[in-house]
């Protein structure tokens, strides 16, 4: 019998390529499964940056609110059973193959990406487990991502900026019009910013989904200790702040809420019951922040976007000399990422990542330097176990140990700090 190891390994040898932007083959065998019209209620969240928060806000108020919740998320830090849940536990290894051997079953001659098989798998496992509400989060763009084969009741669509270029497009106009395609006629297309590219609301009107803007439907007005949301007849004064840090939660958490108020869910959105949530809700990697004499901050912040968010929230906590342990993959904008943290960051240590995108710490140093001036490099390592050891043995109490790059570099960052 094959572990879960094994279909992984097969599954990434599947399909010729690792991504392949159609929705023909995963939506056939998705047909086969019977997949394609779930009991259960859908929310499709898009965006280059604040997926992942806004993913688990939803989670965290549909659970609180007493729905069963199946969360899908994308890539995994440490686990790939991380990737697929049901009211916050992970599936577990034989329900993943259980998930896959179905698949296998109807697939026949048809090749799927790893990708497309996780999202079946997701997909499959959700119909199983009776849930009430399924939150989909976007793996690559959205109109030709294998979530979008379900059609979702809400979109939503949480920022826009320059990513995977070579896939959705040079510029905002094309990657918004990209991202937009989780909409559907009228059905609530949340947005998490007023700003957001024009082609955006033009497929917003093409398709005839109805746009929830931020700023315009829903707001929120933060003061000393919490922050108000409003949205319609809904008012929730004295929230309190995300148990994420950074300082852009508050608008993640209003996204979320706009949604569920927009789509009608059938649970009351209380200001208790709101806080609960907010409160309980945890994602590793995203400005994550451990205490200690020395305080070690993760972030994966893998583009540019993500790069200068990171930058405004360290830069809202008091100034550290900080140590920077970053492992960033070779398709990224890699001089662009640097000079947006080059004046936060006193010392670097380059760590080599895994897997045939990947870099060695010479060749990340070169595409460094250019744009992020470092001046300051501390030490290379082959690994990022070895990186945070160095960074370990360089800090002193009062210092702070950034790690930063990738969910590649993030994640074993996180298995060395025994989280």
């Amino acid at each position: 019998m094959r572990t879960l190891a094994d279909w992984l390994e097969r599954q990434e040898k599947s399909h010729p390529s690792a991504i392949d932007l159609t929705l023909s083959r995963v939506r056939e065998v998705a047909q086969r499964l019977d997949l394609l019209k779930p009991a259960h209620r859908v929310v499709t969240v898009a965006g280059t940056n604040g997926k992942g928060s806004t993913v688990a806000y939803l989670d965290a108020l549909f659970r609180s609110g007493g729905l069963t919740s199946g969360r899908f998320t994308s890539p995994h830090l440490r686990r790939y059973n991380e990737r697929i849940c049901v009211n916050d536990v992970e599936a577990t290894d034989a329900e993943l193959i259980e998930s896959f051997e179905r698949i296998e079953a109807v697939r026949g001659s048809t090749t799927l990406t790893f990708f497309e098989y996780n999202a079946l798998a997701a997909l499959d496992h959700f119909r199983r487990r009776a849930v009430d509400v399924a939150v989909l989060e976007v793996g690559l763009g959205g109109r030709l991502d294998a979530t979008n084969i379900i059609d979702a009741d809400v979109g939503v669509l949480t920022s826009i900026g320059l990513d995977h270029v070579e896939w959705l497009g040079t510029t905002p106009a094309d990657i918004g019009r990209e991202k937009a395609g989780i909409f559907r006629r009228n059905r609530p297309a949340v947005l998490g910013s007023a700003d957001l590219p024009a082609s955006v609301h033009e497929v917003i009107a093409a398709t005839g989904a109805r746009p929830v803007i931020a700023g315009r439907d829903f707001a929120t007005r933060e003061h000393a200790g919490g922050w108000d949301f409003f949205c319609g007849s809904l008012q929730l004064p004295d929230l309190p702040l995300p148990a994420l840090a950074g300082v852009h939660q508050v608008g993640n958490a209003a996204m979320a809420l706009a949604a569920i108020a927009a789509g009608e869910f059938g649970i009351e959105l209380t200001r208790e019951r709101v806080s609960a949530a907010l409160r309980a809700v945890r994602v590793d990697g995203r400005f994550q922040i451990v205490p200690g004499p020395v305080e070690w901050i993760l972030d994966v912040a893998h583009n540019v976007p993500a790069a200068l968010v990171l930058r405004e929230n360290l830069r809202s906590l008091p100034a550290r000399r900080t140590i920077a342990v970053c492992g960033i993959l070779g398709d990224k904008d890699i001089p662009g990422i640097g000079a947006a943290l080059r004046d936060d960051i006193q010392e670097w240590i380059l760590v080599a990542l895994d897997g045939g995108r990947a870099l060695s710490t010479q060749e990340l140093a070169a595409r460094l330097a250019p744009g992020a001036a470092i001046a300051a490099m501390a030490g290379q390592a082959t690994d990022v176990a070895s990186g945070c050891r160095l960074a370990r043995a360089a800090a002193a109490p009062g210092d702070r140990v950034l790690v930063f790059g990738s969910f590649l570099t993030v994640g074993p960052a996180l298995e060395f700090l025994g989280i």
